[in-house]
């Protein structure tokens, strides 16, 4: 299974939430504030209420930004969130470089989110060492830099900012930015995965999968495949549901392995509804049902999962689970064969050379017999042998430069 997208999504909060209760709109709040200030100067006014004039602003904004205890105006709390950002408020900045990162009161301008995450991100601030790292790594607002993206993400990642150790992990498992390392990927998604971490669980689990940068523990690895599973993470969901199957660090246990498979397809995961289709169409941890082997095949297919494709051609040319249907066949096995499935450019060059389901082309049958000989299909090979007994030497000329057309 792949590792989780590097850079994820960036963090648009929390936007130091607060609930308070206005009793003076221009210069005060009362209230408490569930996150940290930022700060405000040293030496800055305070409000009558013993609150510095950065931090009301502050307050206010996330009055306004938040509808609670005002009403709820975004443009409103851009203005407040400028007031206390000028003062040189890191939570007011980090909050206004969200604003315009998003278009939220201001019109989106990535340049000017930069310039205020940057503010905060160099007083310290995690979330905006996050964003900046992130802005940084898809180059939005700034010229792409992987090494600045890196050490942004460092910064807020030894202050325990998971998001960010996560992404850390990704870069030291890819080298994009720093050397690739494993052993420091795993250190990383370690921190995240302790934390709660999903993304970082998976990989964690995967890296003791496969050994990576840890020793290969298949228990390990079930262990954090079922944390991240928990939490609804589809791939991990799919992974354990693999363990199971193959009884790799758990018990074999094809219900179970059922269960998870079908958590992760009923989010959409090809390749958990797959494995479901499979279990169906064996009876394994489930009453044998081609029909709805059929089901969780085609809904596979139908995001391109050029295995499910296959598949679901063989049905429809054997007519399991669904009406025989040579066209329909044909027509899955020529979607996956266009993605290099051999066993599918196999049955594909067999249909043309019957004309079952398409009209009959040794052209087109040598052309796709050879793609699956070229794979190494052995029966691939024996029929383009007997294929080539009934073509002339223009005809097999043909069906070659096809071949070189069809692997491009």
């Amino acid at each position: 299974m792949p590792f989780n997208t590097p850079w994820g999504t960036r963090s648009n909060g929390p936007r130091w939430l607060a609930c308070i209760v206005m009793v003076a709109i221009a210069t005060t709040a009362a209230g408490e504030n569930s996150g940290e200030s930022g700060g405000a100067p040293e030496g800055e006014s305070v409000t009558p209420l013993g609150m510095s004039k950065a931090e009301a602003a502050f307050t206010l904004g996330l009055a306004y930004d938040f509808g609670e205890g005002a009403p709820e105006d975004d443009r409103v709390a851009v203005r407040f969130y400028r007031k206390a950002a000028e003062e040189g408020h890191a939570g007011a900045q980090f909050n206004l470089g969200n604003m315009y990162d998003n278009g939220e009161g201001v019109p989106e301008d990535d340049r000017e989110a930069v310039r205020w995450y940057r503010k905060a991100a160099e007083q310290g601030h995690a979330d905006a060492q996050f964003n900046l790292g992130n802005m940084y790594g898809t180059g939005k607002g700034v010229a792409e830099d992987d090494r600045q993206a890196a050490g942004w993400h460092r910064k807020a990642a030894e202050q325990g900012h998971a998001p960010a150790q996560f992404n850390l992990g990704a870069a030291y498992g890819t080298g994009k930015g720093v050397p690739e390392d494993d052993r420091e990927a795993a250190g990383w998604y370690r921190k995240a995965a302790e934390q709660g971490h999903a993304g970082a669980q998976f990989n964690l689990g995967f890296k003791y999968a496969h050994g990576e940068g840890v020793p290969e523990d298949d228990r390990e690895a079930a262990g954090w495949y079922r944390k991240a599973a928990e939490q609804g993470d589809a791939g991990a969901q799919v992974n354990l549901g693999l363990m199971y199957h193959n009884g790799e660090g758990v018990p074999e246990d094809d219900r179970e392995a059922v269960g998870w498979y079908r958590k992760a397809a009923e989010q959409g995961h090809a390749d958990a509804q797959f494995n479901l289709g499979l279990m169906y169409e064996n009876g394994e941890g489930v009453p044998e049902d081609d029909r709805e082997a059929v089901r969780w095949f085609r809904k596979a297919a139908e995001q391109g999962d050029a295995k499910a494709q296959f598949n679901l051609g063989v049905m429809y040319g054997t007519g399991e689970g669904v009406p025989e249907d040579d066209r329909e066949a044909a027509g899955w096995y020529r979607k996956a064969a266009e993605q290099g499935d051999a066993g599918a450019q196999f049955n594909l060059g067999v249909a043309y050379g019957t004309g079952e389901g398409v009209p009959e082309d040794y052209v087109q049958a040598y052309a796709w017999l050879n793609l699956a000989a070229a794979q190494g299909h052995g029966d691939a090979r024996d029929g383009r042998a007997e294929l080539r007994e009934l073509m002339t030497r223009a005809q097999i000329a043909e069906a070659q430069k096809l071949s070189r057309e069809l692997a491009n």
